[in-house]
Parts: C-alpha cells; structure tokens; sequence
C-alpha cells in the first residue's frame, strides 16, 4: 500500500473511533463506494440522524490544513454520492447532516484531530 493511502486509511480508522467514542454514532457504511465516488464514513448519530462524514489526513500542514482540501466541487460530489447512498440501501428520507473530521498525523508527534460537525 502506498504510504499516502495508508496515511489515509489510519485517519479513517482514527475519526471513525472518535465519532463512535466521543459522539455515540454507529457506523453504517466505510469507503463505501460506486461509479460516482466514495464516502469515507456514513453513520447515525444518536438523534437518528443520518451523518455523511468526510475525512480528510496530511502529515503536515506544507499544503495547508487538512480540511482545506473540501471545495464546493468535492462539497457537490458528496452531496450526490450522499443521495446514491440513501437509494442504494432504501433510505426514502431521514435528516442528514454532513461533517468532516480533520486529521493531522505529523511523523513522531502527537495525533490532532478537529471535527466539524454541519460543515456543509
């Protein structure tokens, strides 16, 4: 596995832990994808809302924070895959709330992670 796609499946493991342990959400669905995309995580949270959340890692901030990698083109791809997602497993309407969890894991330091809930 290429170091950048581990460093991305160790921030996915990492924000889905901490949304389960810190917010109570149950994980329905991880890198789940289709024609049009993938979703990193999609959870309940205990109010039975449905929560598509983007994950974003980087080892460093050289090309800016992690989140500042979601521009509204990616915004309007999560959103569509959000609906095919809802389709694929007959979710005919429920609240949906989209997050995203930055995550920086520089080399030999401590682990940050910042969660934006609603952020789009």
């Amino acid at each position: 596995m290429a170091a950048k796609d581990e460093l991305g499946r160790r921030g996915e493991d990492t924000a889905a832990e901490y949304l389960q342990r810190e917010h109570g959400m149950v994980v329905l669905s991880r890198n789940w994808r289709c024609r049009d995309g993938e979703l990193d995580i999609v959870a309940t949270d205990p109010e039975h809302r449905l929560i598509v959340c983007e994950v974003k890692t980087r080892s460093g901030t050289r090309y800016g924070e992690p989140a500042e990698a979601i521009d509204p083109r990616k915004v309007r791809r999560i959103r569509r895959l959000a609906k095919t997602w809802m389709s694929a497993h007959h979710v005919a309407w429920c609240e949906i709330r989209f997050d995203v969890v930055a995550v920086l894991m520089p080399p030999g330091r401590p682990v940050t992670l910042t969660h934006y809930p609603a952020a789009f």
